[in-house]
């Protein structure tokens, strides 16, 4: 190998490296795309998901709690939430997520609040199967403990 690096060496590395990195991110936008339908089960997605998503996003969840790892990280992860509370019961679930939008602010001393949404039974049972399934959506066991 030469003892020279020049200016022609340097050149056909970048552009190799260039290429070599712009063919793995296809490649792996390929994968992802392939993968995303048998991972995120999109033909279970209902009426009521759809606008449990609309109310999640109009009221900002994701302001104050994550999902799936993507948010804030001020309150607790919502991604197995049903798994947390439901154990399985999405009628038990509905009536948890009734009841406890209905008590907020809860009146804990020394931590801030979540704030009273004011939301109908309609809002929240549409919240309710957003996140049952989000909790269905195969994300590699996310989050890493159960608590979120």
């Amino acid at each position: 190998m030469s003892e020279i690096f020049t200016k022609g060496m340097a050149r056909n590395i970048y552009y190799g490296g260039g290429f070599f990195f712009l063919l793995l991110l296809v490649g792996l936008t390929l994968d992802t795309l392939r993968e995303l339908p048998q991972r995120d089960h999109r033909e279970n997605i209902t009426e009521s998901v759809a606008r449990g998503k609309a109310v999640w996003e109009e009221n900002n969840c994701i302001g104050c709690h994550s999902l799936m790892g993507e948010g804030a990280y001020f309150a607790p992860e919502l991604a197995n939430v049903y798994d947390r509370y439901g154990n399985g019961n999405e009628a038990a679930f509905a009536q948890f997520m009734q009841s406890w939008m209905a008590m907020q602010p809860l009146p804990t001393e020394g931590r801030r609040k979540m704030p009273q949404f004011h939301l109908s039974k309609e809002q929240v049972d549409d919240l309710s199967a957003f996140l049952i399934w989000t909790s269905r959506i195969n994300d590699n066991d996310w989050p890493p403990n159960r608590e979120g």
